[in-house]
């Protein structure tokens, strides 16, 4: 938000015989608006382009030879070739765009978009973020204008400077409130354009200087000022976003006339009062009365209420597998070791028990049940072998100390 400023002083000219020459008048409150350099330049760009020519190459450009491609077969590529010999043209290729003195890639056409249409409610918040920009000396003098001179800013002169005609009553103006050094700036500054715009009626190119304001229509200012190199004339009410931020950049210098200076009012509205001139429109609210941050939170009442800095060094910790460590798991799932503790006593358990039957069948079993199953098992073999032409099966069963039948 701009500067507020309550009180502006009205600058006395030469010759002011009036008595309120040099009082003072309130700010309005259109140099109080929030400052929105992103939609400055959003709209700018789309204001800026509707000043284009629309131009093209022509359409037989690249394509007025009677090349053809050779085909395949010749070792060389198929791109159309020139025909004819006895000159270097003759083979070369053609009509591509990567060729000497083909056409170029997608030839420019008169049908593009050149134009953009920029909402009426965007560009009025753009005049009215660059206005309030003028009013801020480091603004000002960061966009290059020479205002060491100046008595404040904005910078607002009586009304006796519109009935001038003659361009050295301006020049005295300029002197007069201090801003003749930066009408000498842009002066100085003019030198020839770098590029093919030097052959385009555009062949000097020079810097901004101060813009005047004026506010009575059919003013004789007009003619006074416009012979100056770099000063631009505007009215009040025709104020133009590519005069108040040239080339997109805040802080034009602006010096304003005593009537145009109260029509800001009336024409911008104020910020509980919609504007006269612009139908609809309300003067947007800044979100902060006060836009100084720095200065908000440095300041006692909030500095005792902030905690205090935390500088204790936090690493992160080692992530840990919760299936292969049991801490891990546990943060995850605190039944994780009652359930471990029971799968182990239930092992434990199982194999107790499994240990108990086979001793128990051990000792169940005698010397002489062991022996009869042997002769059983015994027999049972002899039965399954009886019928084998086995010729040793009598030695066999001898071995064996079982006595054939």
């Amino acid at each position: 938000m701009a500067a507020v400023r309550p009180l502006v002083t009205v600058q006395a000219l030469e010759g002011d015989m009036t008595t309120d020459a040099s009082s003072s008048i309130p700010l309005p409150d259109v140099l109080k608006a929030p400052i929105r350099p992103d939609v400055v330049r959003f709209v700018h760009a789309g204001l800026s382009s509707n000043h284009r020519q629309p131009y093209a190459v022509s359409k037989r450009a690249g394509h007025q030879t009677s090349a053809e491609s050779w085909g395949t077969g010749r070792a060389v590529s198929r791109i159309p070739r020139v025909p004819g010999g006895g000159t270097h043209r003759a083979g070369q290729g053609a009509f591509g765009n990567m060729c000497r003195g083909g056409r170029m890639f997608a030839p420019t056409k008169i049908w593009r978009r050149w134009h953009r249409r920029v909402n009426i409610t965007q560009r009025r918040l753009a005049v009215a973020s660059a206005l309030a920009a003028s009013t801020i000396p480091s603004l000002v003098a960061a966009r290059g204008h020479r205002i060491e001179s100046v008595p404040e800013l904005p910078l607002v002169i009586s009304d006796s400077s519109e009935s001038i005609e003659k361009t050295t009553s301006a020049l005295k103006i300029l002197k007069l409130v201090g801003a003749s050094p930066d009408a000498e700036k842009a002066k100085q500054s003019n030198s020839i354009r770098s590029g093919k715009g030097k052959m385009r009626n555009r062949h000097y190119v020079s810097r901004k200087g101060p813009l005047v304001v004026y506010g009575t229509e059919g003013s004789k200012i007009v003619k006074a000022f416009r012979n100056i190199p770099g000063v631009d004339v505007a009215n009040v009410e025709r104020l133009n976003l590519l005069k108040l931020a040239p080339g997109g950049h805040l802080g034009r210098f602006i010096i304003w006339t005593k009537s145009a200076f109260e029509k800001l009012d009336s024409v911008f509205g104020m910020l509980d009062k919609p504007s006269e001139k612009k139908k609809g429109w309300v003067l947007p609210q800044p979100k902060m009365a006060n836009a100084d941050l720095g200065r908000i939170i440095n300041s006692d009442e909030v500095q005792s209420v902030v905690r205090p800095i935390d500088k204790t060094v936090k690493r992160p910790s080692l992530k840990k597998n919760p299936l292969k460590n049991l801490n891990a798991m546990l943060k995850l799932n605190p039944y994780a070791k009652t359930a471990r503790r029971m799968a182990l006593l239930a092992e434990a358990q199982r194999v107790k028990v499994k240990k108990e039957k086979l001793d128990k069948k051990r000792t169940q079993l005698s010397k002489e049940d062991a022996a009869a199953i042997k002769v059983a098992g015994k027999a049972w073999y002899k039965t399954m072998v009886s019928d084998s032409d086995y010729t040793e099966f009598d030695n066999f069963t001898k071995w064996l100390g079982v006595t054939s039948n």
